[in-house]
């Protein structure tokens, strides 16, 4: 009896150990998206084009002639799915989803859009047009369909997924990529990503929502363009938008390591405390820590990513710089904002500004003393163009005002927000750094 119950045991458990491994074998694979074509005699809209601006895993902007856009760019956002955020706060494997619709689209030999119905239809923002995006990988292949492969990829949750004209195997590609848990659906953590207290952002979605996240542990990303009175600046390019965005971060007293890092067109990871400043009257990061050498990569500390990035300066018209507008498209709607609020703190450049009238600091227990401030004129607009500190030419000789009076110059600098001592509200002027980016004309 002993002897059967030894042979039964074994027998469950065998049997239990192979239902395991086929529990724990990933079911087959299919690949719905090459089952899929591009039908180009169906009623709906169609339009072989080229991108202008990747945004993320699920939006693109499309070249389209203007009369289906005014502006000649489709905003497209893709049909049956939604990717993990990469453009706001940054969410589990949002960065792979937006890395996968560029290197798919960018290595594609030939793209169609493509609408749901006969018509190009808006979402709810109202700026965003609903489609499917097919791509060519190489001459001899078929079109694939972007959505669908993304779906299939298990890098998106479900939106509207079966009520559009491919649901049915929309729907299929998502129940496998739930079945195998791949990527979004494995109920686990992004291995790339940090997961520590600090809130992980673009400078983007710090800029245009600063007093959300005030007091609160951010960390971004940007390519140093200055380093002086004490802060480091960063700034992040954005194609959505077309401009980049910045922070200065406020490293105070401190003498160390951390200051190698900040070069000029190093990449670096930035993480510390988003306060304001309120003598100046704008946010910066503070609270800076690093390790020269940490054991943890990830580690809640500022870090160094990478070298030999280009700082560039973004011509600027003066009118853009006073009046213009930045317009920016979220899920909940469309919001506006002032050009110099957005472009605070990032490098820009601007040509043929006649000096009307120059200003010295006089101040000897002050760093900036003998700095100028030039007050430029196009047309009616005005601007002030403000010296870091006193310049020498290549003589060695002060440059004081009548070397700029009466003068048309270009200059390159930093926007920056100045508040006069006492002022209830500043201004945004340019700040020059050094004597070399202003060029009399």
């Amino acid at each position: 009896m002993k002897k059967f119950f030894s042979i039964l045991t074994a027998a469950t458990l065998i049997i239990l150990s192979l239902g395991v491994f086929v529990a724990c074998t990933p079911r087959e694979m299919t690949d719905y998206v090459s089952q899929l074509t591009l039908d180009m005699n169906s009623e709906t809209a169609k339009l072989e084009t080229t991108v202008t601006a990747y945004v993320d895993g699920d939006t693109t902007h499309f070249a389209v002639p203007t009369s289906i856009v005014k502006t000649g760019v489709l905003k497209a956002r893709y049909l049956a799915i939604n990717t993990p955020e990469s453009t706001g706060k940054i969410e589990d494997y949002g960065k792979k989803a937006s890395n996968f619709t560029k290197e798919k689209l960018k290595n594609a030999v030939s793209i169609y859009i493509e609408s749901d119905t006969s018509v190009w239809e808006t979402d709810s923002t109202g700026g965003r047009y609903l489609t499917w995006v097919w791509y060519k990988p190489d001459e001899n292949s078929e079109y694939r369909n972007l959505n669908l492969e993304i779906l299939q990829n298990g890098l998106a949750i479900a939106s509207s997924t079966a009520n559009n004209r491919y649901g049915d195997i929309c729907v299929k590609a998502l129940d496998q990529a739930k079945a195998n848990k791949l990527l979004v659906h494995s109920g686990k953590p992004d291995p790339d990503m940090y997961h520590g207290a600090v809130q992980e952002i673009t400078l983007k979605e710090l800029r245009s929502n600063l007093a959300d996240y005030e007091g609160i542990a951010v960390a971004v990303e940007g390519i140093v363009t200055r380093e002086f009175g004490n802060s480091v600046y960063i700034q992040e390019y954005d194609e959505e938008t077309d401009m980049y965005y910045g922070i200065g971060c406020y490293y105070g007293f401190y003498k160390g390591p951390m200051l190698d890092i900040f070069s000029m067109g190093n990449r670096i990871r930035m993480v510390g405390t988003l306060q304001f400043y309120e003598n100046g009257g704008f946010y910066q990061i503070s609270g800076l820590e690093y390790d020269e050498y940490p054991e943890d990569d990830d580690a809640e500390m500022v870090r160094f990513i990478s070298a030999g990035h280009e700082v560039t300066y973004p011509e600027t018209s003066i009118e853009q710089f006073t009046s213009g507008k930045v317009e920016i498209i979220t899920d909940t709607g469309k919001q506006t904002y002032d050009y110099a609020e957005m472009a605070l703190n990032t490098t820009i450049s601007m040509n043929n500004l006649q000096v009307i009238n120059v200003r010295t600091t006089e101040n000897d227990e002050s760093s900036a003393d003998g700095a100028l401030t030039i007050t430029c004129k196009v047309g009616d607009k005005t601007i002030d163009i403000r010296t870091q500190r006193r310049f020498t030419d290549t003589n060695g000789n002060v440059v004081t005002a009548s070397y700029f009076e009466g003068k048309t110059i270009d200059v390159k600098g930093l926007v920056e927000y100045f508040k006069y001592s006492g002022a209830e509200k500043g201004q945004y002027q340019i700040k020059v750094v050094a004597f070399k980016d202003i060029t009399i004309k």
